[in-house]
């Protein structure tokens, strides 16, 4: 007796591996502990990029605002990485207060160095670590029109494209959803251990 057709078993397939794909997508994923999720959530006020539920325990909050942002303002507030000046400074300065590193840990601080587009430097806040090459970043005013700029972008995706894999070329993926000119970066400032206890 046969229990199901040619057409009922390519139904049963289709379903099984909806089944399997649902599982894959609503589950946390055990190496960054990120879960992949429809955003019910979304503020207008901000740009997310990346449809992720991140980890939240290393991060401050940071209330919604209409304010033009800064990026060293909110990389300062929501890390809890208290260094003052201009983006490309947090490096140098980092040196004796903090550690530093080139491997991304959700609340460091992605330091970029300044060139002739970034004459400030720029930072971010690593949010999610995704893989040996990719994390997502929230950050502030980030982008080159009124758009984009004196915004917080959130869960923006980053990728490391360094031949030694070491944080230092890296790529932004951008709100059309690909990724953009190369940068170069210092590495990352790591929170001192009573801010990520305290969060």
């Amino acid at each position: 007796m046969q229990l199901f057709g040619g057409r009922g078993m390519r139904q049963l397939a289709i379903v099984c591996l909806s089944l399997v794909l649902a599982g894959c997508f609503s589950t946390a994923n055990s190496a960054t502990g990120v879960s992949v999720q429809p955003d019910l959530d979304r503020d207008a006020r901000v740009t997310q990029v990346a449809h992720v539920s991140l980890p939240s325990a290393r991060l401050n909050s940071f209330p919604p605002t209409d304010e033009f942002l800064q990026c060293v303002p909110y990389a300062r507030a929501v890390s809890g990485i208290e260094i003052y000046g201009d983006a490309w400074t947090w490096w140098g300065k980092a040196k004796n207060q903090f550690k530093r590193g080139n491997t991304p840990v959700v609340g460091s601080v992605l330091a970029f160095k300044k060139t002739k587009r970034l004459r400030y430097g720029h930072v971010a806040v690593v949010a999610a670590v995704l893989d040996k090459r990719h994390i997502l970043v929230n950050q502030a005013n980030w982008g080159s029109d009124s758009r984009t700029r004196g915004k917080v972008h959130l869960r923006q995706p980053v990728e490391d494209v360094s031949p030694k894999n070491d944080w230092t070329q890296l790529r932004l993926m951008n709100t059309i959803g690909t990724f953009g000119r190369i940068y170069p970066s210092h590495g990352f400032i790591y929170q001192p251990s009573e801010t990520a206890e305290a969060n």
